[in-house]
């Protein structure tokens, strides 16, 4: 796979305090945005089932989640993204199991590689970030997003990004130390806007997930 950053992040529940909480805590409100996001897929959901994530973001072109290596278990996920498009083109054919093409973007691939738009809403985020007390001041930042997208749901999300798999455990204990200062529980919680997108508008293919999920939960 094509070398991407690591993502680390915890979601939780926001509730009408957060914003407040997080200026308490020394956080700075970045930007206030509003996007567009479009998912695609196979009509079988080979992506999603596989715990790949394509998405297309309005202004920021296109994203592919790849699962991280299994490492500390938790409230938490991990994965390596990619955003560079002969990479995620690379990636998409490896894991459908297609010929990499000569050239072209990812749009170009969709319609051979059988992928359609599953998925498409409106977010409002206030983009938070934030540096733990008592760190270096070359230490990276924390991210905090809480988003509210256009079908009702609000969901925050504390995220870390580190190039290297040896990072991850300290960037999950800050993750962690910071969402305790939130107020969020040590085992809380939440699903992704889009896995809520599906539950209320695509109620098959969510299923088709949660049985995926399921299974591997299975000892």
């Amino acid at each position: 796979m094509a070398q991407g950053l690591i993502e680390v992040e915890r979601k939780f529940v926001p509730g009408p305090g957060t914003e407040e909480r997080l200026q308490e805590l020394g956080g700075t409100l970045e930007r206030r945005v509003t996007f567009r996001d479009s998912y695609y897929d196979t009509p079988e959901l080979s992506l999603m089932r596989a715990d790949y994530w394509l998405r297309q973001r309005e202004g920021s072109g296109w994203e592919l989640k790849c699962p991280g290596a299994a490492s500390v278990s938790g409230p938490h996920t991990k994965y390596m993204e990619l955003t560079a498009e002969p990479a995620v083109v690379a990636q998409l054919c490896e894991v459908l199991r297609a010929e990499v093409p000569g050239a072209g973007g990812v749009a170009a691939v969709l319609g051979p590689l059988g992928l359609q738009e599953v998925a498409s809403f409106v977010t409002k985020r206030s983009a938070w970030k934030l540096v733990p007390r008592g760190a270096d001041e070359e230490e990276q930042p924390l991210r905090v997003d809480l988003d509210t997208a256009d079908f009702g749901y609000a969901v925050g999300e504390v995220e870390a990004l580190v190039q290297e798999e040896a990072e991850v455990p300290a960037a999950l204990e800050k993750i962690h130390s910071l969402s305790s200062m939130l107020g969020v529980l040590a085992q809380e919680t939440a699903p992704a806007k889009l896995i809520v997108y599906l539950q209320r508008f695509r109620p098959q293919d969510y299923q088709r997930l949660l049985e995926v999920y399921r299974a591997k939960e299975k000892p």
